[in-house]
């Protein structure tokens, strides 16, 4: 069957195989089921990388790695000239996490490259699945690292000098999973793909709330993330008094009542503030703080208005400092630009959601995803589908099978849309 003959009931979408598949892959964890563990370039991580590849080889698709474990499997189109289209997502996992987070992006995205192939469809325009490196921040501190790196929103030679915990840096890490080479080389040209579209849980109650099967994202907020490093004066418990301290945890409590106070201070809904790391040194009970270092992550969909409440923590933190007598130093880690998606995305899988006869709504992204990164290079677009009570990175984090089919559905008739 040729693009130009494809009609919307020409491919059907096997749900249960997806099911079974992302059974399979929360199997590669650090921790037991239902939690899931997967950090990136970790023993369970590769293995997961190579059960993907493997669903990749069964359906003949073109696979390529660049230097930092992005993994590409591309079906070839009618006129290999043009750009692709892409879809995709991430499949490693903070600590204590769920089995739906990312998986969906991709076993769902494999799955609609097998619907279509199945019912004989062929794409003008190739169609590729990306796997995504390191989408979660939690080795390295840099969110996204895979696609900030393709679309050259890093510099290459810092980020390899990146360390984790134990002082391994990102080129060790990398080299270790089998990952070598530049990192100049992993970012694409303008004209790389013709559009980009993410399928993920919702991570949010709206969709549920409202009883509707597909969100379409139309914005994805713009993330900031600092490290907060504060330098007191420690000493015993016991013996120093109260009016002599310089207590590095108690000045870290109000910076973190001041990140708080700046989210709340703007007026909107859209701006978040949390401070998700709070290192305490010695960490001793009978010892006072000396040192704290603070991890925040305030984000908006107006980059102007997160800005804004960074800098209102920068000046409570000079206020907290000189009263508490304490140094207080702030490090932007990653300051990153708002996306609005592709109208001729939202376009596509709007009539994608009206063809399959599922219930639609316009919704902005609060959390940030690969596709941020990718719009830089891409027309960009997201499917949402919802999940339950909104709950995400935890291990009761759920999607029902048939929410999952839809959002499968809706992703194939799109990616046929687009690549015919």
């Amino acid at each position: 069957m040729s693009s130009g003959a494809w009609t919307p009931a020409a491919f059907a979408i096997d749900g249960d195989r997806v099911w079974r598949e992302l059974d399979e892959l929360a199997r590669f964890s650090a921790v037991p089921a239902p939690a899931v563990t997967r950090i990136v370039f970790s023993n369970v991580d590769r293995r997961a990388r190579d059960y993907v590849k493997a669903l990749f080889r069964e359906e003949f698709l073109d696979i390529r790695e660049d230097a930092v474990g992005n993994t590409f499997a591309r079906w070839a189109g009618t006129d290999i000239t043009l750009p692709a289209v892409a879809s995709g997502s991430h499949i490693d996992a903070i600590p204590n996490a769920g089995r739906f987070d990312g998986t969906i992006g991709v076993l769902g995205a494999i799955e609609a490259v097998r619907a279509l192939r199945r019912s004989g469809f062929r794409p003008r325009k190739s169609i590729e699945v990306i796997l995504f490196t390191s989408e979660e921040p939690t080795r390295f501190g840099v969110g996204c690292l895979g696609s900030r790196l393709m679309s050259s929103g890093l510099d290459p030679d810092t980020v390899d000098g990146l360390k984790d915990r134990d002082g391994r840096t990102l080129a060790d890490a990398r080299a270790g999973a089998g990952f070598t080479g530049a990192l100049s080389s992993v970012a694409l040209g303008a004209d790389a793909y013709a559009a980009f579209v993410e399928l993920h849980i919702e991570q949010g109650p709206i969709l549920e709330a409202r009883g509707l099967d597909i969100g379409i994202v139309t914005a994805i907020a713009a993330p900031a993330s600092l490290r907060v490093h504060i330098e007191g004066e420690g000493g015993h418990a016991g013996a120093v008094l109260m009016p002599e301290r310089r207590d590095a945890f108690l000045a870290g409590a109000e910076v973190a009542l001041a990140v708080e106070a700046a989210a709340l201070g703007t007026g909107s809904i859209d701006t978040v503030g949390t401070v998700g790391v709070c290192e305490v040194f010695p960490g001793a009970i009978n010892s006072v703080p000396s040192r704290t270092t603070l991890g925040v992550d305030v984000r908006d969909i107006d980059g102007g208005r997160r800005d804004a409440a960074l800098a209102a923590i920068r000046r409570a933190s000079a206020d907290i400092a000189a009263r508490r007598r304490v140094s207080i130093v702030i490090e932007t880690i990653t300051a990153d630009a708002p996306c609005q998606c592709s109208p001729a995305v939202i376009e596509a899988v709007t009539a994608a959601a009206t063809a399959r006869g599922v219930g639609a709504v316009p919704l902005i992204s609060r959390a940030y995803h690969d596709s941020l990164f990718m719009s830089r290079v891409a027309p960009t677009g997201m499917i949402f589908i919802p999940c339950r009570c909104g709950v995400s990175h935890r291990p009761d984090e759920y999607a029902s099978p048939e929410a999952i089919k839809r959002g499968v559905v809706v992703l194939a008739h799109t990616l046929a849309a687009l690549a015919a």
